[in-house]
This record gives C-alpha cells, structure tokens and sequence, in this order.
C-alpha cells in the first residue's frame, strides 16, 4: 500500500486538503494523515497537488517522433515523453497520409499497446485525424490524400481506433457516419470541415458525438451562420479545445465552458516538436517551422502545437474563473467519458485505476503514477 500526504486531492467536485490518498494498482481511499496504515509507503507531495493522471485524445507528436512515422520506437518515445507532462493515457493522432502510413501507423500503436510491457503513457487507442476530411478546411493536412468517408476502413479497425475525424458534408445522407455509428463503438467527430450549421446539426443527429478542435479548421459561428461552431455549442457531442492561448483565444476558455460544461475535453493537438527547441520539423512528411510558441507550415498555415496538457490545465485556470477542479476535468474525466473509459480512469475516486499526478503549486509535474507505480519523478 502506497500513500500520498501532504497534498491537495483534485477529487471530481472538490479539493480536499488535510487528507492522505492510499492505493496499489487502484485508488483504495481517502483518510486522514493520523489513518495512514502502518508500514504504507509514504509519498510526500510537499503542499502541492495530486490529480488524477490527464489524458490526451489528440496528440501527433513529441520529442521528435511522429505517430505517422507508423513504426512501434516513434510510438514507444511519444509515450516516454508526455508521461514527463502528468499525461497517463492518450490516443496517439494520424493524420491525412496515404492509407497505407496509416494503416502502418495503426499496426505500430497496436503492436505497443499489445506488448504487455512500459514504455510511459498507455495507448487507450488511436484518434485517425482524416483522411475524411474537407478540403477546403485540410489546415496542415495534405489534400492529396483526402478520401470519401469510408464506413468499411472503420470497421475494420475499431479494435484500435477510438475517435474518427471526418467531414460530415462529405458523406451524403450520412450513410457511412451511421454505419459507423451502428456497427462500431468508435467515436465520429466533425472536424476539418466546412458544413454549415444545419448540415452539422443534422449530423449529430445519425452518429456524430464529438467535435475535433472546436473553432479551428471548421466553419465559425456567425449572427447570420452559426456554422459547425455553432452546431458544436448547441448539440450534446463533446468538444476539444487546443488550450495554448494562441489557437484560441483565452477569453473564449470560459465562454465554451459554460456551454458544455463536462462535454469539455482539453488536448494538446502537440506536434513532434513537442518537448524541444524551435527549429524545423516534420508532419507527416511536411516541413513545420517552430518558432515563437507556434508551429506553422511554409506557408504561415498554423499546424498543432507544442503544448503541454499539464500547462493547458494551468492556462484555462489563471485566464478564467473556472474551479480548478474543472479544469482538471476537462483534462482527465471529460475525455475519459468521451472515449468510454470513465469506469476505471480519468477521476480519484475508489476502485478506479491509479492513475495519478503530483504537481507544484504552478502545475509542474513532480510525479506521474501509472497503475500504482511511479513512471516518472522530477
């Protein structure tokens, strides 16, 4: 038996101080500091924070690797590197490449998660980013390899793909959004799209639950056209939101929070830059520029980020009034319900996995603890 002291405990609805946290491979219980079992291992989290670990539904890259490099070491090094930023679980991110890279990609991130053995952060499945998509709203995405929604490719790999990003508008009559919707649990997400409002209202209607980077890459809500902004605010589908502060603006984190309240999922959208210095990298056999906090294409286009998860819970805190509990939740619950994990991660709660963080008092990560064990110490 473990325990951490010395801490406040992000619960779901609350901060608890004064209070130990005990567990092994699971969250066990809260007690008083006076309850600590004997012989527990103490952990002393020095006045700072323990929440529960975050998790990262849309992430392409870090320390260098590409998800779409498709070979099991870029994954295994992308899983080392953001376990550093509190990160416990994600689904690793492809993009619009040729199918072919995908497929390799899929095959590598199921090789990893299959393996039984560490390698940091756990593979909760894959996000396929396209190649469904709009042209017109590609954003960093190659058009060349853009296709039709294809409900068949789905199928065929829903046993790693959790969330599938398409373009509601391209798929006439929604056939293959329902098909997906029927046969899969996997979740359909509107994103990198130029639907109007009422075309992307429908859709939610016949499978789509989730929004992929809400206000980017997608049609914006206007007094006269609401667009798939709107749609997203005014449906039940969950919603990402890039929280760097420069892919939207900080005075909209609480705006969209008081829309959607749980429905909220903080990502990263990091690129393989992630975790170094500026300089020039690769997307998908694109050149990316870091420079300034941003990463762009050639040709200015903004392309993802170089965002921590820790750092974007601490963003949405100190440039909003939103509980910092809820801003937690918005980086472990929310996104754990969305993908349908919420059974055993995403919150502290007793029997559910212990997947836990310590962090500072400005949210540096000081520990991460993946199924009961330290992962990673500063």
């Amino acid at each position: 038996m473990l325990a951490i002291k010395n801490a406040k405990i992000i619960l779901e609805n609350e901060i608890r101080e004064g209070m130990a946290l005990l567990f092994d491979e699971k969250v066990r219980k809260i007690v008083t500091e006076a309850d600590i079992p004997e012989g527990a291992q103490i952990i002393d989290a020095e006045g700072g924070y323990v929440a529960p670990g975050f998790i990262d539904i849309h992430i392409h890259g870090y320390h260098g690797r590409d998800v779409c490099d498709a070979t099991p070491e870029s994954i295994r090094e992308i899983a080392g590197g953001i376990v550093e930023n509190g990160v416990t679980g994600f689904l690793p991110t492809t993009m619009t490449v040729d199918m072919s890279v995908i497929r390799g990609a899929l095959d590598a991130c199921r090789e990893v998660r299959d393996s039984g053995e560490y390698y940091g952060a756990r593979i909760l499945g894959v996000h396929a980013e396209g190649p469904f998509i709009s042209a017109s709203k590609k954003g960093a995405q190659d058009e060349k390899y853009i296709l039709k929604p294809d409900a068949g490719f789905v199928r065929e790999n829903a046993d790693i793909v959790r969330i599938i990003t398409l373009a509601p508008e391209c798929d006439e009559g929604f056939s293959e959004i329902r098909k997906i919707a029927s046969e899969t649990d996997v979740v359909v997400s509107m994103g990198h799209t130029s639907a109007d409002y009422e075309t992307a209202l429908e859709s939610t209607k016949y499978g789509v639950r989730h929004a992929t980077h809400l206000f980017n890459a997608m049609t914006p809500m206007t007094h006269r056209e609401p667009g798939v902004v709107g749609a997203a605010l005014n449906s039940q589908v969950s919603c990402e939101l890039i929280v760097d502060t420069y892919h939207v603006n900080p005075a909209l984190y609480e705006m969209v929070y008081r829309m959607k309240g749980r429905g909220l999922c903080f990502i990263t959208d990091c690129l393989p830059a992630g975790g170094l210095p500026e300089g020039e990298y690769t997307l998908g056999g694109a050149r990316i520029i870091y420079k300034d906090n941003l990463c762009r294409l050639e040709d200015g286009t903004i392309a993802g980020s170089i965002l921590k998860l820790n750092k974007g819970v601490w963003n949405v805190y100190t440039n909003s009034t939103i509980p910092l509990f809820e801003c937690v939740n918005c980086a472990s619950l929310n996104p754990a319900t969305a993908i349908g994990v919420a059974d055993r991660k995403g919150s502290i709660e007793v029997g559910k996995d212990a997947d836990l963080v310590i962090l500072d008092n400005e949210f540096n990560v000081l520990k991460t603890i993946i199924g009961g064990v330290v992962r990673y110490e500063a």
